[in-house]
């Protein structure tokens, strides 16, 4: 694993930090030159906290959980909106889901004992995973969680003999792989036919499995699900998976008798990552999704389904940040400089896995222009390692803090101990206030299950 090689012709933008635009978390500001989350000094919140450190800004990422509630409320009345925990979860992320009225999409057991733990409604618990364990399936069925999301035949059978076994019949949803090739990048492409998610639609081998689903015992097929992809800009994506979902559905009808009362689109929103990223906003988004299905089910005389959509990143990518201190910097004349920070993989994979961009910034020195192109590589043992590749940055000096923006989802639930780096700790701010929400892990915290 490698860097790319480094693009020579780039040049600073010299944008000062709040040039940065829809990166910026909402309640960002620069006093006397430093950056301000949520009415708190990022630099002496790293000096007290220590660093690497996820930060949140709590009233922006309830704004965004409000602005979705709202915008699907007021264009389609049966509606509901999903957090897709995979995103980020602790907690008190929880907790917020919960006090804001959102469901809870959760991907695997230990996610789910964290929502039940948090005393979560279970009934407002959506299970997905392509993979799910029997163990997993067991617990999920005696908390009573609300849908079960069938992404196999095998799986099916599962659910099926340990529902029959409790005594209960489960709601499902049958995840359906709907053929829309996003655009975006390959790794998080979900509903192209080559995928490892759901039933394809080739040969009809989802509409054959939907009637397997309808006899099978111990179960109750109320709805179907699909996700098409992460990152996405292009709106349309949206309206071809929903014209592609409902179009089945109808044929479902037609064909078996039975009548799908539920949908769920998925999620896969984008968000800037980039000061010039110009992604749809939540409205946006609603007005396609909505349309869409209200359109499709009038072509098909199908009454209006309960119509569910899976945010994750969009609620709380933009809404996070990563500060470092500065440890290192290596200059390569004509080849790159490098500015090392005390994080790197073990933080934030995203960078070594799709070569993301990010936008830094040292929070030292916010209201400065950006003035060189760095790489701000991590700590650990791996020429790939890097945060941010070629990105403008302030001039930067040993013991700056720097703060990388858009680090909200995907980073904290991707981290590892690579290296024995312990994971960072996380703080939620508001209101001029900060609390840690997860505390920093410990070395004792990386023996502490040898044996």
């Amino acid at each position: 694993m490698s860097l790319p090689a480094s693009d020579l012709s780039k040049q600073p933008d010299m944008r000062t930090t709040m040039e940065l635009g829809a990166v910026l978390p909402r309640t960002a500001e620069v006093r006397d030159g430093h950056l301000f989350i949520g009415g708190v000094d990022m630099v002496e919140l790293a000096r007290e906290q220590g660093t690497a450190l996820y930060v949140f800004d709590e009233a922006d990422v309830r704004a965004r959980m409000s602005e979705y509630r709202e915008a699907f409320a007021a264009r389609y009345s049966q509606s509901d909106i999903i957090f897709a925990s995979k995103a980020f979860i602790n907690k008190a992320m929880v907790r917020i889901v919960d006090e804001e009225g959102l469901c809870l999409d959760v991907s695997g057991g230990g996610e789910l004992a964290r929502a039940l733990a948090t005393g979560f409604p279970a009934e407002r618990v959506f299970v997905h995973g392509n993979n799910k364990t029997p163990a997993e399936l067991e617990e999920a069925m005696r908390a009573g969680v609300g849908r079960i999301v069938v992404d196999s035949r095998i799986e099916l059978a599962r659910v099926s003999e340990i529902a029959g076994r409790l005594g209960i019949t489960q709601d499902i949803y049958m995840r359906i792989t709907p053929g829309v090739e996003a655009d975006t990048h390959e790794y998080i492409k979900t509903g192209c036919e080559d995928s490892k998610f759901g039933f394809t639609m080739l040969n009809d081998f989802a509409y054959t499995c939907v009637g397997t689903a309808l006899e099978t015992p111990h179960v109750r097929l109320v709805g179907l699900h699909c996700h098409i992809g992460s990152q996405i800009f292009a709106l349309h994506s949206f309206r071809e998976a929903a014209d592609v979902m409902i179009d089945f559905m109808a044929r479902v009808r037609d064909g078996y008798g039975h009548t799908i009362t539920e949908l769920d689109l998925g999620g896969g929103l984008g968000i800037a990552y980039a000061a010039d990223d110009q992604p749809p906003s939540i409205e946006e988004f609603a007005e396609v999704t909505c349309t869409a299905v209200r359109e499709a089910c009038a072509r098909h005389d199908l009454p209006l389904p309960r119509l569910l959509v899976e945010p994750g990143r969009s609620l709380v990518a933009n809404a996070g940040v990563t500060l470092y201190t500065v440890g290192i910097l290596k200059t390569l004349p004509g080849i790159r400089k490098y500015v090392a920070v005390d994080g790197g993989m073990s933080d934030n994979i995203r960078t070594a896995l799709y070569h993301a961009d990010y936008e830094p910034t040292i929070a030292n020195k916010a209201d400065q222009p950006r003035t060189e192109i760095v790489t701000l590589c991590g700590k650990h043992c791996e020429s790939g390692d890097a945060v941010v590749i070629d990105m403008p940055l302030q001039q930067a000096d040993l013991g700056d803090i720097v703060c990388v923006f858009g680090t909200g989802a995907y980073c904290y639930t991707m981290a590892s101990n690579y290296n024995g780096q312990p994971r960072p700790g996380v703080v939620f701010v508001r209101d001029g206030q900060a609390r840690v929400t997860t505390r920093r892990e410990t070395y004792e915290d990386l023996y502490a299950k040898d044996l």
